[in-house]
């Protein structure tokens, strides 16, 4: 049986699981709208991956890369990604990645927003290399983390710049996964490479605070750490009430370790843990081997770049990972 055929049938018998649930007087049935995005996630733990789609440049095509999925493999990934970014068209542009976000969720996605983010110590857009790359130094950093002082006002100025969207998607009723100051445990960008709470996990917990101190109550929070230094991932970690999904971005090696794999789960108390960024499109057998990824997010140029289309049909074709036609599963 070909691998499409496998894929039919197995789309046929969760669809027969969903009718026979419907029939059923008090049977639950799960989905990201339904019974909320964080419940979906723990509810598929261990049986299913979402397969997800990052999606970016040009910002206002904000579902490009989704439908190059949808040419290659005649599916929709479950996941939709999207990024609010750092370029002036990227920030001109933001109200139709937000629009395209309510739109999937609409279609019963799951919703991930990423955010690289400019420094407090510059304007709204910035350069890649100049502004999200750029360094703090010491004394700007203890600044930063001062609650009233320049830099820290500045930061805070810089949230409030995505309030009024996040505040859209909350009011549309989207549970978003929200992925600020993702791979903190690494120094590429300005606000990683700082362990412990006085560093880059401080720094998340002031987003944290001051979003929900905003009424942005239905954020489901990812943690984002990259698959270096794995060992000391745990000083980078801002606490349970802090973080609802733990995710691990692969950048450093083709496909995540056993040993990294093994990191996440102990880092995440029992929260559900998923693949925040992949460029190698993860297999069939990688995803059996480590089952508790909830999703894998596979990033915007790499769909292609690094992966044959027969190895993007062959992880979307198989039976344990969920696209969108199959969200109702859990």
């Amino acid at each position: 049986m070909s691998p499409r055929s496998r894929k039919t049938r197995s789309i046929l018998a969760a669809a027969a699981l969903v009718a026979t649930a419907l029939a059923t007087p008090g049977a639950a049935v799960a989905s990201p709208r339904a019974g909320g995005t964080l419940n979906y996630l723990k509810q598929i733990s261990g049986q299913y991956t979402i397969a997800g789609q990052h999606n970016k440049e040009p910002a206002n095509q904000p579902s490009l890369y989704t439908a190059k999925v949808h040419d290659i493999t005649g599916q929709y990934p479950g996941l939709w990604g999207g990024d609010f970014f750092f370029g002036g068209s990227d920030v001109a542009n933001r109200q139709a990645v937000i629009d395209q976000a309510k739109l999937e969720w609409s279609h019963g996605a799951v919703v991930t927003m990423t955010w690289h983010m400019c420094p407090p110590t510059q304007g709204s857009s910035c350069d890649w290399s100049s502004g999200v790359m750029s360094k703090l130094s010491d004394a700007q950093w203890s600044e930063l983390m001062t609650n009233g002082s320049n830099l820290n006002n500045r930061y805070k100025a810089r949230l409030d710049e995505i309030v009024p969207y996040l505040q859209q998607l909350q009011n549309a009723g989207v549970q978003l996964l929200f992925r600020p100051l993702h791979e903190l445990n690494d120094s590429w960008a300005w606000w990683g490479g700082r362990p412990g709470l006085g560093g880059s996990a401080g720094l998340y917990r002031i987003t944290h605070d001051y979003l929900v101190g905003k009424g942005l109550t239905s954020i489901v929070w990812d943690w984002a750490v990259k698959d270096v230094n794995m060992g000391s991932i745990a000083s980078y970690y801002p606490g349970d009430a802090y973080v609802d999904v733990a995710a691990l971005d692969v950048w450093m090696k083709a496909n995540s370790s056993s040993s990294d794999y093994q990191a996440m789960l102990n880092v995440s108390h029992g929260k559900p843990i998923a693949l925040g960024e992949t460029g190698t499109i993860p297999s069939p057998e990688l995803l059996a081997s480590q089952p508790k990824w909830t999703y894998f997010m596979e990033w915007s140029e790499y769909l292609q770049g690094s992966n044959s289309n027969a190895a993007i049909q062959r992880t979307y074709f198989d039976g344990r990972v969920l696209v969108l036609g199959e969200m109702q599963r859990g």
